[in-house]
């Protein structure tokens, strides 16, 4: 089974809007509360995510020491759960950026020098963590940038988050794209605004609904799993800074990992993009956001 074959339980537009209007009324700390519940009632109810997180934990045991138990398999499904509220805050421009903390402070410094002299950047980002908060950073009054930030989400997705932005009425200088819909047109613009200093933040992990069958099979911890072969092409054709980035929760703040790719070969980034997967995985087990069958 597909992620896109499973019916989405936490991100809807009506929870969205509920969720940032409890927010506005209750503060932040009611959010997390219902996220608890969330958790629990979707451990209790949802066989099928069980099932997904049990088989994950048991094919990454052997690197991270995580057994597969009923108390790991809740641990993992509320972690996502407080990631979906985080995403509230940062999509409501509430999220603090100085929440954000580097691996390094020279991978800070080596970012900042790349996007101040307007060279394009393409992030190839992961569903480890919530990259999302990294919008944050750029937009930040004392970070911010002027580059363009454009967003690749599913269908849905761009839609959902795209209809909450209206109805909040909260303006977020982002643009988000269906990745479905990538084409020919897209491509240009893309290439346009990338080298104009623009920034691109697209998911490696996770095959298209619409393109399942463009994927390249590689090696995870030892078993097979399908990458999505348009967004290692792109990144090639695109020819500007490519990165590698996740952001993990790390107590109340989000810690930036990131990798930057010199060899933009479509074979070479497949296998570096593996390899930064199972180190994301190790250093932050818990925050592998795949409920599905991701290991074929």
């Amino acid at each position: 089974m597909k992620w896109f074959q499973i019916k989405e339980q936490a991100a809807g537009e009506k929870r969205l809007i509920l969720s940032w209007h409890l927010y506005k009324i209750f503060g932040k700390n009611i959010l997390y509360v219902i996220a608890y519940l969330v958790s629990f009632f979707t451990f209790v109810f949802s066989k099928k995510i069980r099932t997904y997180s049990k088989k994950y934990f048991r094919i990454t045991q052997p690197y991270t020491n995580i057994k597969p138990t009923l108390k790991n398999q809740f641990m993992h499904i509320h972690s996502y759960a407080k990631t979906l509220v985080d995403k509230i805050f940062v999509y409501s421009g509430d999220f603090n950026a100085e929440d954000l903390i580097f691996e390094r402070e020279e991978d800070k410094e080596q970012l900042f020098s790349d996007i101040k002299q307007n060279k394009g950047i393409f992030f190839i980002c992961t569903h480890i963590g919530n990259v999302e908060v990294m919008q944050s950073f750029f937009l930040n009054k004392n970070t911010r940038v002027n580059n363009d930030i454009n967003i690749f989400m599913s269908h849905k997705q761009s839609q959902i988050f795209n209809n909450f932005l209206k109805k909040i009425q909260i303006p977020f200088p982002v643009k988000l794209y269906p990745v479905e819909d990538i084409g020919l047109n897209t491509g240009i613009e893309l290439k346009e605004n990338l080298d104009k200093g623009g920034i691109v933040f697209i998911a490696g992990d996770r095959v298209s609904e619409n393109n399942d069958t463009k994927s390249i099979e590689t090696e995870l911890f030892g078993h097979k799993i399908l990458l999505p072969k348009g967004t290692f092409k792109l990144a090639e054709l695109m020819d500007v800074q490519t990165y590698f980035v996740s952001a993990v929760k790390t107590g109340s703040k989000y810690k930036i990992y990131y990798e930057k790719q010199n060899n933009l070969n479509n074979k070479n980034l497949v296998k570096q993009y593996t390899q930064f997967l199972e180190k994301m995985v190790q250093i932050s087990p818990f925050q592998f956001f795949h409920f599905y069958d991701f290991f074929n």
